[in-house]
């Protein structure tokens, strides 16, 4: 037995409407009494009529309290007008089919919403701590910050945190949208919602309950569903004037007219239903999709920009390439060597958090014999570099900007140096002392390019992106370099985030809409300020999920075509819909008034189309990326 109410309802009406039919046949072949069970025949179908109306008219009333007219009026008044008339077959056809469609259209609508539900099924309902030595069964929200969470085989990791102890393969398709587990030992941070397949973690945790990435990415999908696209926006006014209009419509037929069937059944094919599904059951589908592989896209204003965009303006350092420069080279001058430039170099960058002077301290520490000093003062320059004082010696450390503004000048086999290896595609580190004016060194540093990225750039420009450019602080040579391996059109270089938010205008400006894409760290000015901010390798990034309006939630840079292919899937679906949609009303439109169409048939053609256009959207749920 359903145990959905509407589902109760169309049984029950279903059934009375069937004896109904049965009895106006025994009227003809059985009666003595000419008429009896026709008039039982149509005390069923009132019954019928009333048993998938009701719920109809108080909807239509409810509605009306808040001043919309909706299907559910027109509906109601088809129906009242229908009796009035002693068409009660129609009554009950109409009534019937309307819940009936309801019934179907909430089915398939939870189809669409299928992507959405799977991630919720992985909602973690337990947690494992351990708390004086014990361990306790708890809800996951009453986990205390810094308590130790274990998870075995099979369990969904309840916290966001960093492994204390233990390894094992972790499923993260939740988070990531990747398919094969990740390993995961001490000291790597892992995610709420993910799976342990196999091995044995204690987990230190870092956030609980509602702060969890993994609740975030839900609560993000869910406010998605309800940010409207502006043809869905368009949409919804227009059949909140629309639907009106076809009661006063209908009203002036019947008036010059006197047919009150043709009025009563240009109120029901008239009802704008598929038209209205149309964008949000795509929308619903996309997003769905998007969730499912990784990709969390904020909205249906997000899925209709993607379609508008002109040009791609690309970060470089942890976007095009891994985010993980490694020291390649090192040039001693002014009688250093090369092993104290380090040194010296390391201890002065020891507080930055810069991915470049992280390198340099990776290095010193791996090659390096003796313990970094700690700088007396550090005055860190965006974007240029930084000044200290190391063991009572004055540094300067950075780029060519950070030198010239200083006073220092680069000239003969050191400039000369420099430039062979920035147009190598290395970032040259100058370390100087800034009491005698002396170049003692240059650090070669290069990142690797990320795996995919040249074949994804490809995929951009086929896919009608009329340009991609870089946005970088580098030097000019070596985002030259960079920009010609990953096959750009064109690069910015030496740019401050202020210069990135600048030059974005810029492009803007000339070319029309314009995306920006960045690890969402350092990138949240450009990202805010483009026309479409997208985040790469967003998981547990809080700045990514408040600042960009598409997030790639793993590493994976390869996913940005998956993500604006599905974006263009979808605005292509809802343009389908709508056009379905506005045909079979007028088609219905000039049934009724030739009088070939009628209520009960009307109504039958206005449900499939509706059922139409959901089973159209589903379809967006099976969404994967060609590729040559």
């Amino acid at each position: 037995m359903l145990k959905d109410p509407k589902g109760q309802r169309v049984i029950v009406s279903g059934l009375l409407i069937i004896i109904a039919l049965f009895l106006y046949g025994s009227d003809y072949g059985f009666s003595f009494t000419p008429g009896f069970y026709l008039r039982i025949a149509d005390v069923f179908m009132l019954a019928a009529a009333f048993t998938a109306g009701y719920p109809i008219a108080v909807n239509a009333a409810q509605a009306l309290r808040y001043k919309v007219v909706g299907i559910d009026a027109l509906v109601t008044l088809a129906v009242i007008g229908a009796i009035y008339i002693s068409e009660y077959w129609e009554a009950a056809a109409v009534t019937f089919l309307f819940m009936l469609g309801n019934y179907l259209e909430s089915r398939a609508l939870d189809k669409t919403r299928s992507a959405i539900k799977s991630l919720l099924d992985l909602v973690p309902d337990t947690a494992r701590v351990l708390r004086n030595g014990e361990e306790l069964l708890i809800g996951p929200e009453e986990v205390i910050p810094g308590e130790i969470v274990i998870v075995r085989p099979g369990e969904k990791i309840p916290v966001d945190g960093i492994v204390a102890e233990g390894t094992a393969y972790v499923n993260q398709a939740a988070i990531t949208g990747e398919s094969m587990p990740a390993a995961r030992e001490e000291n790597q941070g892992v995610f709420s919602g993910t799976i342990v397949e196999s091995g044995y973690l204690k987990i230190r945790a870092d956030k609980v309950g509602e702060d969890t990435t993994f609740a975030r990415i839900l609560e993000m999908v869910e406010e998605a569903q309800d940010k409207k696209a502006k043809t869905q926006k368009f949409l919804e006014k227009f059949a909140r004037w629309y639907t009106p209009g076809i009661v006063v419509l209908s009203a002036v037929i019947f008036l010059f007219t006197r047919d009150l069937p043709l009025s009563l059944t240009l109120l029901v094919i008239a009802c704008p239903g598929a038209l209205v599904i149309a964008t949000p059951v795509s929308i619903v589908a996309g997003i769905g999709n998007g969730a499912r592989h990784g990709v969390l896209i904020k909205g249906g204003e997000t899925i209709e920009s993607i379609g508008t965009v002109k040009v791609i303006a690309f970060d470089k350092t942890g976007t095009l390439t891994e985010g993980k420069p490694r020291v390649n080279k090192i040039k001693a001058c002014n009688d250093m060597n090369s092993m104290d430039v380090l040194h010296l170099a390391a201890s002065a960058e020891m507080f930055s958090e810069h991915p470049l002077a992280r390198a340099i301290i990776a290095e010193a520490r791996q090659v390096v014999d003796k313990d970094l000093f700690e700088p007396a003062a550090a005055e860190i320059i965006t974007g240029q570099g930084l000044k200290a004082l190391v063991d009572e010696r004055r540094v300067i450390i950075g780029n060519r900007r950070i030198m010239a503004e200083n006073g220092l000048e680069i000239g003969g086999e050191i400039a000369e140096y420099i430039s062979n290896e920035e147009a190598a595609g290395q970032t040259a580190v100058i370390i100087a002392d800034a009491d005698s004016r002396q170049i003692l060194g240059v650090i070669s540093i290069a990142d690797t390019l990320r795996e995919g990225i040249v074949p994804l750039i490809k995929r951009l420009k086929e896919s009608g992106i009329n340009k991609i450019v870089m946005l970088t602080g580098d030097n000019q040579r070596s985002a030259a370099a960079i920009a010609r391996m990953t096959g750009l059109d064109d690069y910015y270089a030496e740019l401050l985030p202020e210069d990135k938010v600048r030059v974005l205008k810029e492009i803007q400006a000339r070319y029309g809409t314009a995306a920006m894409v960045g690890d969402g760290v350092n990138d949240a000015p450009a990202l805010a300020s483009a026309d479409l901010g997208i985040a790469v390798g967003g998981a547990g990034t809080d700045v990514a999920m408040e600042t960009a309006d598409m997030i790639l939630m793993s590493d994976e840079i390869d996913k940005l075509s998956y993500a604006i292919g599905l974006s263009r899937a979808t605005v292509r679906n809802m343009k389908q819909n709508i056009w379905f949609a506005v045909a079979v009303a007028v088609v219905l439109l000039i049934g009724v008034l030739a009088k070939v169409v009628f209520l009960a048939s009307g109504m039958l053609v206005h449900i499939l189309s509706v059922l139409i256009v959901i089973v159209n959207a589903i379809r967006l749920l099976k969404y994967q990326e060609k590729r040559a």
